[in-house]
């Protein structure tokens, strides 16, 4: 292993801007001081006028391994995600198969011990019938139990309010939750079919998957867990209606948590004129001020990170009618460009983007020595220039889905030099084979 010294970068860490030498050796963060000698021939890197941040945790991606590989790998998606910044991803379970038993879980980590660029934890999946299983789950490497309170893939949508109550009345760990009311949905659809046909128009989107079937879905798995006193995460957050759900705070005060996702900070329902199926998710994309609501909430704390909620699909796959096109898009490449975008722009600071998408998750999921820079924690670090651009173009997209909802933008920082480990996994412009991250562990 390598060692490097980075020399004189601006850091931002803990709310606070520093210039200032990092050392690290074997690993891990040595030393940090305004400036440290090479004691240990380190490689030293001249970070001078570079911004340097802890490695992005990103809470929520979906990167269709095993299943649906041709869609997306983890060995794909992970180089996609060390090139814009995310150290650490947390997987979703609606692959195929479901990631529904012990032993599905674990095959899953295998496939990412072999193939991960990026440190990887990947969440066990809760179906109306598998409760047993699900509460066999070692909170201490596994980061937590997903609940699909909405339409997903096979078996994972749980309906059944007597099952919800079983599984967040005796789950100890967090249960992170996907919000959408399936019976106002199929009720929207129906009338939209009724109305259009097969031609239903991509800005019927977010009136078919509406505030009021969010709010219902959130509202309940809010009052679910705090009568149950379990600890509960709510995704993708899409509404300002959903906003009143939530206290701002400090979250370790916190049981019940929120998430935010970069396209419902970015986009807004007028995108879909130009955009179409390219920005279509589940939760959608909702109006400029859903979009301003959630932004502010991120501010004052009421929602405690952002994530991407990465899920590609091709583009043929997108390039079908409303009703066939799936829901869903890659952004682990550009989320933390896009982030830094509204730095620019005066919208948000730099410390709380650091905070939402670094500190955060690691406290929220209580991940082992990551998620800050601080002396004696795993080197999980990007380096970012900000003063070179990033065009999104074809040619600069990694994911095997070779599209982006950003094609065509052009962001005013570049991800310099990623570390994962200590390691470098992303330099002048490209990841670096041969290199994997290691899984997660939880204080817990």
């Amino acid at each position: 292993m390598t060692n490097y010294l980075i020399k004189q970068a601006i850091i931002v860490n803990e709310g606070k801007q520093f210039i200032s030498d990092v050392l690290i050796i074997d690993g891990r963060i040595d030393k940090i001081a305004h400036s440290v000698d090479n004691p240990a021939n380190a490689e030293e890197i001249n970070a001078e006028g570079m911004i340097l941040i802890p490695g992005c945790i990103d809470d929520q991606v979906h990167f269709r391994e095993p299943g649906l590989m041709h869609k997306a790998t983890i060995y794909s998606e992970s180089r996609a995600a060390v090139a814009g910044g995310i150290t650490s991803f947390m997987e979703m379970p609606n692959t195929v198969p479901n990631t529904l038993s012990q032993q599905l879980l674990e095959e899953k980590y295998q496939i990412a011990f072999r193939h991960s660029l990026s440190n990887y934890s990947f969440y066990m999946g809760a179906s109306n019938e598998n409760l047993e299983e699900v509460l066999k789950t070692d909170a201490k490497n596994v980061c937590g139990i997903k609940v699909f309170m909405g339409s997903s893939t096979g078996n994972m949508l749980v309906d059944n309010e007597t099952t919800l109550t079983n599984l967040f009345s005796r789950s100890e760990m967090l249960i992170a939750t996907h919000c959408e009311d399936e019976a106002t949905i199929r009720k929207n659809i129906e009338n939209y079919i009724n109305k259009y046909g097969e031609d239903i128009p991509i800005e019927a989107h977010p009136l078919i998957r509406s505030e009021e079937a969010c709010f219902k879905s959130s509202s309940l798995a809010v009052s679910l867990a705090k009568k149950q006193g379990t600890r509960l995460h709510v995704l993708h957050i899409s509404t300002e209606k959903e906003l009143e759900l939530f206290e701002s705070g400090l979250l370790k005060d916190k049981k019940i948590t929120a998430e935010a996702c970069i396209h419902h900070l970015w986009f807004s329902e007028e995108d879909y004129l130009t955009k179409g199926n390219f920005i279509k998710w589940n939760p959608s994309v909702k109006k400029s001020s859903d979009r301003d609501a959630i932004m502010q909430a991120v501010i004052n704390d009421k929602i405690d990170v952002i994530a991407t909620d990465h899920a590609p699909h091709t583009l043929d796959e997108k390039s079908q009618k409303y009703l066939k096109a799936p829901s869903g898009g890659p952004l682990v490449q550009y989320g933390l460009l896009a982030m830094l975008e509204k730095v620019k722009d005066g919208t948000i600071s730099i410390e709380k983007v650091v905070e939402k998408m670094c500190h955060a998750p690691a406290e929220m999921f209580n991940i082992v020595d990551r998620g800050f820079i601080r002396e004696g924690y795993f080197a999980d670090l990007v380096l970012i220039k900000p003063s070179c651009s990033t065009m999104v173009s074809r040619d600069s997209i990694l994911s095997l889905c070779g599209w982006s909802p950003f094609e065509g933008s052009t962001f005013s920082h570049q991800i310099s030099t990623t570390f994962v480990n200590g390691n470098i996994v992303y330099s002048k412009n490209k990841p670096i084979e041969g290199v994997s991250g290691s899984r997660l562990f939880f204080n817990r």
